[in-house]
């Protein structure tokens, strides 16, 4: 089962009571874990991290909304961090073989529920932006819930991507997105004079000529007696914990102060912080599969998966010569998803080109995983949608022989509805694929541009020829009067390319 991260904020850092009220829907919810709770009575914010599967996930999210919105006043809120909402950010990260498209779905459906049954106005942002400029949080968050209250009802710019065009009155906006790993880091520094700090943010962030990836603001912490420059390190690969240390350092000693103690503020990818190990221990060529924990964890070494018996297991000709005779098997169902897993293929071979003969960039190894993995889903399913029309074939025969026999009419029904999702699944396999390749086109190199076309166009094809026999099956259901609608919904839902 796909598993996500997903790290909600919440203005308020200063009741523990109601911050407990809030995550409890979440705590022993089968499906998510509540796998930390960071409360922060300066900033008056809570960052909670969950992990789950889809659908628990979703239903915690939405019942912990609920809770924050009846309990949070925005009116009644002062706290050093921004914020426009009760809820103010709620963003998905995909985990393991999980990708950026599914977690863009899950922002979108959590959006599209909280604003037509909470009644609060939902922005888009990060992956999940439906307008360029609200990939930023902060440029949705501008103007925080005071400036929002009017913009939103005068800028049709401001206006929601779900919900009212109005704040709610005491829970405000709730931005919904999907990004990478984000790493929340703290620095104090040796002086409460908050102006050093802001001019260290200003240095160090990259939207002021800083560093890449990395948001950064400076806060007064009263309780501390200490300034503050907070940071989002929102890819650490391309800008590590070290870097951001150093520069930090370097520019505060500009003022005459320190670094005086640092922070993670919620939970942090384990390469992170090897990445400090590695700079300050100066180690070079470090194997860190040779970290003993690593090495156990690891277990024996995985077989190899056996070749496919089916249609993949056939060399190109004689697929071929099976597609181009007079049998209904395989049909344009399973040419479809071969078609798809020459298309993965071909964009595998796209990202191979996109990196060094030895290595891939960090952040195409998800896509190159994804590709390698729907060009074998595909060839499994071509061998399903052969399968599942033969059944089709054997039920149909069965029910005209025997009209009356209620088992033979529910048992065609059966293999209907299956002969509809299997190349339901190969068009939603193939639009994913598709628009994860689109997404990092920008990533592979202009040589390759044309091979990325065909693999696109390939991927496209198997979307609307799946799509098609989708359809033919779904007419059969509905001329005998059965019930389709949440296939015919799913196959509109895939259909749709925004």
């Amino acid at each position: 089962m796909k598993r996500f991260e997903c790290v909600p904020n919440f203005s308020e850092g200063k009741d523990a009571g109601r911050i407990e009220r809030i995550v409890a829907p979440a705590r022993g919810r089968p499906g998510v874990a509540v796998l930390d709770v960071e409360r922060n009575p300066d900033h008056h914010r809570s960052v909670v991290t969950l992990a789950g599967e889809a659908e628990p996930l979703l239903a915690a999210l939405f019942d912990m909304m609920r809770v924050a919105i009846a309990e949070i006043d925005l009116t009644q809120h002062k706290g050093e961090h921004p914020r426009m909402g009760a809820v103010d950010v709620v963003p998905f990260v995909p985990l393991g073989d999980s990708t950026t498209a599914e977690a863009v779905e899950l922002a979108a459906r959590l959006g599209a529920r909280v604003g037509s049954e909470l009644a609060v106005p939902v922005y888009l942002y990060g992956d999940a932006a439906r307008r360029p400029e609200r990939k930023d949080l902060a440029e949705v968050r501008k103007g925080e819930f005071e400036g929002l209250r009017g913009s939103i009802v005068t800028d049709p710019a401001r206006a929601p991507d779900f919900g009212p065009g109005r704040l709610h009155p005491t829970a405000g906006a709730v931005a919904i997105g999907a990004r990478p790993v984000l790493i929340a880091y703290n620095v104090y520094l040796t002086t409460p004079d908050v102006a050093i700090a802001k001019r260290v943010a200003h240095a160090v962030r990259a939207r002021d000529g800083g560093l890449a990836e990395v948001k950064a603001l400076g806060f007064e912490i009263r309780e501390r007696q200490r300034a503050q420059v907070s940071m989002n390190l929102t890819d650490y690969r391309r800008t590590p914990i070290p870097r951001v240390v150093e520069l930090v350092r370097r520019e505060a000693e500009r003022y005459g102060v320190r670094v005086e103690s640092s922070e993670i503020v919620g939970l942090v990818p384990e390469d992170a912080l090897l990445d400090a190990a590695e700079y300050y221990l100066q180690l070079t060529d470090f194997d860190r599969g040779l970290i003993l924990e690593r090495k156990l964890a690891s277990g024996p070494p995985v077989p190899e998966a056996p070749r496919p018996t089916g249609f993949g297991a056939l060399p190109l000709d004689g697929f071929l010569d099976r597609l181009a005779a007079r049998t209904p098997t395989p049909g344009g169902g399973s040419a479809a998803a071969v078609a798809g897993a020459i298309g993965a293929a071909l964009g595998r071979m796209v990202i191979a080109y996109s990196g060094t003969a030895t290595a891939l960039p960090p952040e195409l190894e998800g896509i190159a995983r994804e590709l390698e993995k729907g060009r074998a889903r595909f060839l499994a399913l071509a061998d399903e949608d052969a399968l599942a029309y033969e059944a089709v074939r054997a039920t149909r025969k069965a029910r005209k022989e025997h009209p009356t026999d209620p088992a033979a009419g529910r048992a065609w029904e059966v293999t209907v509805r299956h002969a509809s999702e299997v190349p339901l699944d190969t068009a939603r396999l193939a639009k994913r694929l598709a628009t994860e390749l689109e997404r990092h086109r920008a990533k592979t190199k202009p040589a390759v541009g044309s091979d990325l076309v065909s693999a696109l166009a390939l991927l496209r094809a198997t979307k609307e020829g799946a799509l098609s026999n989708v359809a033919i099956n779904l007419d059969e259901l509905k001329e005998a009067g059965l019930p389709f609608a949440d296939l015919s919904a799913e196959a509109e839902r895939v259909a749709f390319d925004p």
